[in-house]
């Protein structure tokens, strides 16, 4: 059974930051393609950060420079490093696998930018 299970989330001031950890099982992580996409109340899901199984990373425009991506294979794991966070990264952030044609997806976990 594959399972997700995304952590990290929480409330922060404007400014500060985040690293969100996504903990992958049930599937060969390494050869996986590794995403963050968010969601925010009212908006469609759309992508944050995505690596592939190679370590190449692609970032959305709103969020180059600021958030990092990266992958520990022995750990099974995908980070998202957030900094300087605005309050229009609020949003329910999830972690997402690909591979050929299976999509997964963790239930997400909530990241709340405000004063």
């Amino acid at each position: 059974q594959v399972q997700l299970v995304e952590s990290g989330g929480g409330l922060v001031q404007p400014g500060g930051s985040l690293r969100l950890s996504c903990a992958a099982s049930g599937i060969t992580f390494s050869i996986y393609a590794m995403g963050w996409y968010r969601q925010a109340p009212g908006k469609q899901r759309e992508l944050v950060a995505n690596i592939a199984s190679s370590g190449t990373t692609n970032y959305a425009g709103s969020v180059q420079g600021r958030f990092t991506i990266s992958r520990d294979n022995a750990k099974n794991t995908v980070y998202l490093q957030m900094n300087s966070l605005k309050a229009e990264d609020t949003a329910v952030y999830f972690c997402n696998a690909h591979f050929l044609g299976p999509t997964y997806w963790g239930q997400g976990t909530q990241v709340t930018v405000s004063s």
